[in-house]
This record gives structure tokens, sequence and C-alpha cells, in this order.
């Protein structure tokens, strides 16, 4: 398996060796050239027409050569990075050659990272030492169903036994995954860099979901609009609010070696997560004292804050705002600016006009400037005294209105959508003059039939209660589901992933039960499962990956951990470890844990891998 540090494109913008879904002849389709523009090429000979669309140059053309290469060059642009995706013939994909990608409920984007030419950026892997990133499920009492969570750990923390640290919860944005802040923010590398550099206190991290109603059975939608802005708004954040304070503060509490006191914890986020931070926040303030704002804003209507100015000021250490000044949301965060001055209430505020708007260019660029005052309370003291008031209406401030919301995020088609025993799969393709569905679980690719308004649909009523990876094929090119937030983390092309409702391992059905944990080790290049107990585990089983997987794939296709959850938490298999292989047999040679090994290669499809881990379990 490669290297995680170049699968994270680090000093250039990687793209992996080409799959066997694409010809031999391409092997990069990102090239950094020196002069800060980037050349994008594409291999599809079938192609009528391609696009390249990136953040930092909008929609452009490209040309094809003899070959049925695609190229553009676009730019220059500075050092950062970037979401781009190719349009073939009307219809988004990924860059089937770049590993990294933009976890996201809907859109399907890859990520460009131009290096710095001198220097370094705030989010760059250096060589200092790494914390740990854990994926953590939870049963929420307030959602009456689990939810999941990513745990960022110091460097130190398995090193110092003693040692209890603050802890700042920090929410990703609308239609965003839990996964954003990890691997678009990249929150970890920018603290790990501050940390080794002493400006930034040690802290552990919490990413909590922010949209856990998605997780759980279909509800009637709210009344007054879409859930996070307009009329939804105060419907989402109390879902999210219940969830945060009522269940997962208490699981983090109990699972993580935390200071438990409102001066050593801190709550914000980025566009919804910010509203939803802030919100969370200013409602409990006997909870929290650090609250950051990225992009965003939130209600001034919460009784006891903005009417004490004096009992709210002497609660808060940090009240950070930031927004660009080309943000679509500008116009309101400016407003709320303005709120807080004229009622008093102390903040530092922070503008950027260079940075594209509403972005994780901005996301990262704030992330930085906080960290660095988070459980410092000198430090925060000296930032909010320098605090500077609101910049002045010119009335030509963007606002964000119900129009805007619906243009960035325009009503989609349900796929996957299962009922009665069957499962459909949708696309919407208009211009498409055939599209296939793709499946390790079918013999053969199925044709979809497309309706009236564009959409392509077909309905199977077999392998429906199982975990799979699939794709559509439009034209002869493979496209991820756009619709499926779940991608496989696959090094080349990334296909969706079909959860099925009533699949054995369902983490709804298995409900209130402990979960282990799966951490990634940058440090290692190791993923591993603990489970939940402090019993001494008696078996340490190794995951050998696929040519195609990464050390994610066992846990997110696999479902390794909730394999062993469910069959520890009905008595059928003992406690074990599981590592993916980054560590030979020999490393435990003087281990009290039998070591087992499962190769993935040994098998053709992921339910095959699964029966075969569950078979071994129950062994133990």
């Amino acid at each position: 398996m490669k290297n995680f540090r170049s699968l994270m494109c680090v000093a250039v913008c990687l793209c992996a060796t080409a799959t066997l879904a694409q010809p031999a002849k391409l092997e990069k389709s990102t090239v950094c050239n020196a002069d800060g523009t980037v050349t994008f090429r594409y291999e599809n000979p079938n192609a009528k027409d391609v696009q390249v669309d990136v953040q930092f140059a909008g929609r452009n053309p490209m040309r094809k050569d003899a070959n049925g290469i695609w190229t553009a060059t676009l730019g220059p642009a500075a050092p950062d990075m970037y979401p781009y995706c190719f349009v073939v013939d009307g219809v988004s994909v990924m860059d089937p050659l770049c590993p990294q990608f933009f976890p996201n409920e809907g859109f399907k984007n890859s990520l460009l990272e131009i290096p710095a030419k001198s220097g370094s950026l705030a989010h760059d892997i250096k060589n200092v030492p790494h914390g740990k990133v854990e994926y953590v499920h939870y049963y929420s009492n307030s959602l009456k169903g689990v939810n999941n969570a990513i745990v960022y750990l110091p460097p130190k923390y398995d090193s110092d036994k003693n040692k209890k640290y603050p802890v700042f919860y920090l929410l990703s944005g609308t239609t965003d995954t839990e996964e954003v802040y990890y691997k678009v923010g990249r929150v970890n590398y920018i603290l790990d860099n501050l940390i080794a550099e002493g400006k930034a206190e040690e802290m552990i991290v919490v990413l909590p979901y922010g949209n856990p109603t998605k997780l759980l059975p279909p509800a009637p939608a709210p009344a007054g609009g879409f859930g996070g802005f307009g009329g939804g708004m105060g419907m989402m954040r109390d879902v999210v609010g219940d969830d945060i304070t009522g269940d997962l503060m208490n699981y983090v509490e109990n699972h993580y070696r935390t200071i438990n006191d409102r001066d050593h914890r801190g709550i914000g986020g980025f566009s919804r997560g910010g509203n939803q931070g802030l919100g969370i926040g200013l409602r409990n303030l006997d909870k929290f004292s650090y609250l950051c704002s990225y992009s965003s804003f939130t209600s001034t209507d919460i009784p006891g804050v903005y009417d004490n100015a004096a009992d709210t000021n002497s609660k808060i250490h940090l009240f950070w705002l930031g927004v660009g000044t080309d943000d679509f949301l500008f116009g309101n965060a400016r407003d709320y600016m303005e709120h807080l001055d004229k009622n008093g209430i102390r903040s530092v505020k922070e503008y950027t006009h260079d940075k594209y708007g509403h972005t994780w260019m901005n996301a990262k660029y704030f992330l930085d400037k906080t960290l660095r005052l988070l459980f410092n309370p000198t430090a925060s003291e000296e930032a909010m005294k320098n605090g500077k008031p609101a910049l002045e209406r010119t009335g030509q401030e963007q606002q964000f209105t119900g129009a805007t919301m619906a243009r960035l995020f325009p009503r989609q088609v349900t796929s996957p959508e299962y009922a009665d025993g069957k499962v459909t799969f949708r696309i919407n393709a208009p211009e498409a003059k055939n599209v296939q569905l793709e499946s390790e679980l079918l013999s053969s690719p199925v044709s979809l039939t497309k309706g009236d308004d564009g959409v392509w649909s077909v309905t199977l009523t077999n392998n429906v209660d199982d975990v799979y990876k699939y794709c559509f094929v439009v034209d002869g090119t493979k496209v991820a589901d756009p619709t499926n937030m779940y991608l496989s983390p696959d090094k080349g092309f990334k296909y969706s992933i079909a959860y099925a409702p009533n699949n054995p391992y369902d983490v709804q059905k298995l409900g209130n039960i402990k979960f282990g944990k799966v951490t990634y080790d940058l440090n290692l290049n190791v993923a591993n499962y603990f489970p939940p107990t402090t019993d001494e585990p008696k078996a340490l089983i190794r995951l050998i990956t696929g040519k195609e997987d990464t050390m994610e794939s066992w846990f997110k296709v696999g479902g390794a951990n909730l394999i062993a959850d469910k069959l520890l938490a009905e008595g059928k298999t003992k406690p074990c470890m599981m590592m993916t292989d980054a560590f030979a047999e020999g490393n435990f040679s003087n281990a009290k844990m039998k070591v087992y090994t499962i190769k993935a290669s040994d098998y053709k499809t992921w339910k095959e891998r699964r029966a075969a881990l569950e078979k071994l379990l129950l062994s133990l």
C-alpha cells in the first residue's frame, strides 16, 4: 500500500497510477507548472465534450488530441487545495486518477493541491509528530439512533497517560460530512504543525456529523425551508445541539481524557456548522467559552445573550468571526457582527478578499488563525481587546436568500432508494444516450431507462440486503452516484457504496450497543480496530488490502469494525484487534495475541470478504 503521505499529495499534484477503468496511456491528470498554472488532463476518446471545473477558475473547455486525451491549462493560482471535477458530455465526474476527494452528501469533486514555492502552508504535511484520527460510532438518545464523529488526538496523547486535554467541537458546512474538516480542512495537520512550533495548545478536536437526521429513517420535512438555513434553521440547530450537548459530549468525556468545564471547551464551524456552533455555544455558555464562526452567522434572538452584554462578555474567552468580503454570506455575516457591536458584545472579526468567497480555502485560513488562540486565555484576551468594529455597510453586500440556497443546492433525485425488498438507482443525465449500472454483485451491467424528466432509473430485486460497490456507466464513462454520500476509498476510480438498510451490519439496526474505534495512525500509516472493552484482546487479525484498496477499505466498505462489534455484543466472539497490512506477523511474535490473516485478494467481492471475516471471528 502506498505511503499515506504520498496519498495526501504533499509536494505535488499527485495522481494515482491508472486503474483498469482507465487506459494506461495517461498516468498523471494534473501538473502544477512553474508559472503557477495547472494543466488538467483527462483521457476519454469517446466523449464529445469535456470541461474542467475548478474553484480558482470556474468551468472551462478542454481540447482533445489524437490520443483521446483532453487538456486545459488554467491559472495561475495561489498555492492551496482546490476542489475540481470534469464535466463529460454534461455529467460531472471525479478525476479517476486523483486519490484525494471531497467528502460530501451530494457533489463529487477531486482535490488539487498546488504546493508553495517557498515557505510552507499551514496545512502542509511536515516532518513533525502527528496525532491520530479516530472514527467513532455512538448511540444518541436524543436522535434514537447511531451517529458518527471523528476525533483528533494530539501527538503525545498516548505517551502521557495522565494528561487531560481541552476539547474543540468543530462542525462542517451544508451537505458536508464529518470527514471534511479532516480530508479537506486538514485540521489534524494544521494543529500538528502549530503544536510542534509551540503556537497552539494541545487539544482534542471532535468533528461531529452536522446532519444526523440523514442517517435515520426518513421523517416529514420541516415547514419553512431547508434544514440548516431559512425557516428550517432552528429545527436543525436544536437537533444537532441536543445531540452534541446531550450525547456526543457525554461519549467524548467518557472515552477520552478531557477537562470537563466551560474554560476548556470550544465550539465552532464553517457555514452551516458555524451557525450551529454559535447557536449551541451561545445557548450553553455554562459549557463553552470559546466560540468560532467561519463564514457564517447565527440567530440574533437568543434570550439572555444579546440583551445582557456584561454577563455574556464575562463568560466568553474568545468570540471569533471570519468571512470573505466576496462570500455570498458576507452581508448576513457583516450584519451579525454589527448586531454584536450595537449590543456591546465583544468579538474578533477577520475578513479575507482573495480566497474565492464561500470556500474551504477560507475555512483552513480561519482555522489556522483561531487554533492559535483556543484555550490560551492570555492570547484570546489580547485578541478580544484588539477587536475592531464591523465594516461599514455599503449597500452592495451580498445577502443570503432562499434563491441562493436553491441555486447552490438544487433538489436531487434519490439514489439508491430501498422499498418493499427492492432498490432503485437513479441518475439525472438528460443528454446521455445510454446509461448502465455496474456492480461487483452483478454478473454484467444492467441498462437504465430514461424518463421524461431526463432521469435514468433501474430497479433491482436481488442483492438488495447487502453492502456493495457500484457505479453508473454514462455513454461509456464511469460515474459515481452523484446523490450517494458514501464513496469507496479506492486508489483510483472511486465507486459508490450501497448500504442496504436491512443488511446484517446496518449500524442503525445494531442500535444501542458498545462500538469499538477505528484509528488511522498517520505516523505508522496503519488503520487499527480496537474493541469496546477494557479486556485485553486475545487475537490480532491482519486485514490485507486488495490491489486498489486503501487502508480505509476494510472498514469503510468491508465494515470489519461493525461485524466485530455486533458479534461481540451478541457474545459470539472474543475481543480482538484488527490491523491493516502495514506490519508483518513477526512484529507480534512476543505478544500474547494470536495472529490471523485475511487477504482481500483471496476473494472476489466484499460480500465474500465479510463472510470470511465473520467465520474467523466466530471461531475465536
